[in-house]
């Protein structure tokens, strides 16, 4: 199985994108996670997409936030998916790390979730891996029939307190 690849644009970020290393590591994707700077470590982060295919990665996950212009400059630089993360950001809460990520300009495409979403992006990257991976497509399955269950046993307890209502 190809890894994912989780560069966080500042080690700051570190608390937010837990969720993102526990869900990976709990459907058992091997991820290696590092701290780069689209701004601060231009050339590295060019070098760690561009050789990204060779090194075994599947996916590159992004996080960054304000400008963020991380998951773009991945994305320019490889074949790979980029999903990007913005980050909430203490002057715009999340807007411009959202903006910044989104807007992506034709032919540099970046998949973005929601702002500070490590567990969607997570999850993004295994349904890309999951497809050429049938024992990570049944994970999968397994993982959204438990999210079912949880509706329908909300919905039960919901539907016994509207009784006593």
């Amino acid at each position: 199985m190809k890894k994912v690849a989780l560069i966080m644009g500042s080690a700051s970020d570190f608390t937010a994108l837990k969720p993102c290393i526990k869900t990976l590591k709990d459907f058992g994707v091997d991820l290696d996670v590092t701290v780069c700077s689209a701004h601060r470590t231009p050339d590295k982060a060019a070098d760690f997409a561009k050789s990204a295919v060779k090194n075994g990665y599947g996916v590159i996950i992004a996080a960054a936030g304000k400008a963020a212009h991380l998951a773009g400059i991945l994305a320019a630089h490889t074949v790979l998916p980029v999903i990007g993360i913005p980050m909430k950001s203490s002057t715009l809460d999340g807007l411009d790390s959202l903006l910044s990520t989104v807007q992506m300009p034709s032919g540099v495409p970046v998949a973005t979730v929601a702002v500070d979403g490590a567990e969607n992006a997570a999850l993004l990257a295994i349904q890309i891996l999951a497809l050429s991976d049938e024992k990570l497509c049944e994970k999968l399955l397994a993982h959204k029939k438990k999210l079912a269950e949880k509706v329908a046993a909300a919905d039960a307890d919901v539907q016994l307190q509207i009784k006593d209502i």
